[in-house]
């Protein structure tokens, strides 16, 4: 007996890791050799490709695709139809397995809706990619970014909420008041 939920029209392939109190939904694909945390919730129609590792708490919606090369820390939301690339000059009539390249989300970033995210680029923490950009290069920790290609405007809290900097260059959030200090186009996260 699993200690996870699949529903009857997922297909889970032998050879995957799945940990406790992950969810998978209808018509979702877990393929060889993915590694999925902790408390997942993987919505309808995704596909998680060989060799993907999800962390903890990772949430997924519908009609998402991981493909091979990416890592996903604990606490990353995928928006509904993302998607991931792993080779930078795809070609069918030219086999590039075992090229992939590496793309990183770490630790509480969020991607939105219909974005996409080109391979070979790292997410940083808690960054915020909104909904249909496309993201080209790395994103700074916290970083709000958006567009085709996309481009920072902001920065964003923990808890999804924009950050207004004063003179010192400090911001607070409006939900958790947490504070934040943005030092040499860095942000770090100083207390509550």
């Amino acid at each position: 007996m699993s200690n996870y939920f699949a529903h009857e029209t997922a297909v889970i392939d032998e050879g995957c890791e799945i940990a406790a109190g992950t969810k998978i939904w209808h018509f979702s694909h877990i393929m060889p050799h993915s590694k999925i945390g902790e408390n997942c919730n993987i919505g309808q129609n995704v596909v998680i490709s060989p060799e993907v590792i999800l962390g903890k708490n990772v949430k997924v919606q519908n009609n998402v695709s991981i493909y091979s090369g990416v890592i996903c820390e604990d606490d990353v939301f995928l928006g509904p139809s993302m998607v991931f690339t792993n080779i930078i000059n795809p070609r069918s009539a030219i086999v590039r397995r075992g090229k992939y390249q590496k793309t990183i989300v770490k630790k509480g970033a969020s991607i939105g809706a219909n974005a996409t995210i080109v391979c070979g680029n790292e997410i940083g923490e808690y960054a915020f990619i909104g909904a249909g950009a496309v993201v080209t290069k790395k994103v700074l920790p916290y970083a709000l970014v958006v567009g085709n290609p996309s481009k920072q405007i902001g920065w964003i809290s923990e808890y999804g909420h924009r950050l207004n900097f004063n003179k010192e260059g400090v911001a607070i959030c409006p939900e958790s008041g947490e504070k934040y200090q943005l030092k040499n186009n860095q942000v770090q996260k100083v207390s509550k």
